[in-house]
């Protein structure tokens, strides 16, 4: 078993004793599809895979807190949010803004992209090294603002 998945695993037994309901309920959801990742694959997860797992739960969470906003519900915004913060503390650390177009300079030159016709070969190479630390749509947003 994956380290995360472990930790995961304990502070869900720790909110549970605390009655943190919560960060209970939310720990169950991330774990209830974990599990379904498991059964539906047959394999035991590494923990690059459940920080996949991890990224899709909260860019899910994102676009409902999205739509909560737009429809002026705060009550399901909040919960929404309140999600998002329990599974960020299990992701790798967020690069900032600065960290990120460093990056994808150098990815760049490495790559040799100088127009936007590269854009493809840019995003296959940055998508690879930043998983996990950067989201994919900041990834693009940051690479057409150098290449335009």
């Amino acid at each position: 078993m994956s380290a995360l998945l472990t930790q995961i695993k304990n502070d869900m037994k720790e909110a549970m004793k605390a009655k943190e309901v919560a960060k209970r309920d939310a720990l169950r959801l991330l774990l209830a599809a974990v599990k379904q990742i498991e059964v539906d694959e047959r394999k035991e997860l590494t923990d690059e895979d459940v920080n996949k797992i991890i990224q899709k739960q909260v860019k899910q969470r994102q676009d409902s807190a999205a739509q909560f906003k737009e429809a002026g519900r705060d009550d399901l915004l909040e919960k929404e949010e309140s999600e998002i913060a329990i599974f960020m503390v299990y992701m790798p650390k967020q690069l900032d803004d600065t960290e990120l177009e460093n990056t994808l300079k150098d990815i760049i030159k490495e790559v040799g992209a100088s127009t936007m016709k590269d854009i493809g070969k840019v995003m296959g190479k940055a998508s690879k090294s930043l998983a996990g630390k950067a989201d994919g749509k900041r990834i693009n947003e940051c690479v057409k603002s150098l290449l335009g």
